[in-house]
């Protein structure tokens, strides 16, 4: 069976309970995704950083930025769920916000910026209680969603990223 490149580590999927235990797994693997985003792109020169990891797909260096991007809004949603009452975030055009001139830059602002927005992310995320998870925002596509499914889609989304960049090492030999 053939992996399919927009998905390496597949959709995320969780239909369990979403408890405390859950939680503090996906928070640990959100604080780890900046020292493993910076060792995957480490010995990467810039035409390996400027390769699409699929046909029609971003390069690596948009999927570093895009993930800085990404993990920003995603801070100030929690941020907004946790201090207002069921607050409507705004969604914002990914594909758009790739073909902007930032995206153009060398990976480092975007792997410093993922390192200090995890760190205080990441501590946010370990004071959250019980009842913090059950906290929602409304995401005018998506609909209600749990701080507590969020971090889990964080989680992953950060797995998701950092896939396309070591599957695209791997199968080039890099």
């Amino acid at each position: 069976m053939e992996t399919d490149l927009r998905y390496p580590i597949g959709p995320f999927e969780y239909e369990g309970e979403i408890t405390v235990s859950v939680t503090t797994a996906w928070i640990k693997e959100i604080e780890k995704l900046p020292g493993l985003l910076r060792e995957a792109v480490k010995e990467l020169n810039n035409e390996q950083l400027d390769t699409p990891y699929r046909p029609g797909g971003w390069s690596l260096r948009q999927v570093i930025h895009h993930v800085a991007d990404s993990h920003m809004n995603a801070y100030v949603r929690f941020k907004l769920a946790l201090t207002e009452d069921k607050p409507v975030i705004k969604p914002y055009e990914e594909a758009k916000w790739a073909e902007l001139p930032d995206y153009a830059l060398p990976v480092e602002p975007s792997l410093l910026l993922i390192e200090t927005l995890h760190q205080r992310w990441v501590t946010v995320l370990r004071e959250l209680t019980p009842a913090d998870l059950e906290k929602t925002f409304i995401h005018p596509e998506s609909g209600v969603v749990s701080l507590g499914r969020n971090i889990g889609i964080y989680a992953w989304h950060g797995k998701h990223h950092l896939a396309h960049i070591t599957s695209l090492c791997s199968r080039m030999g890099w």
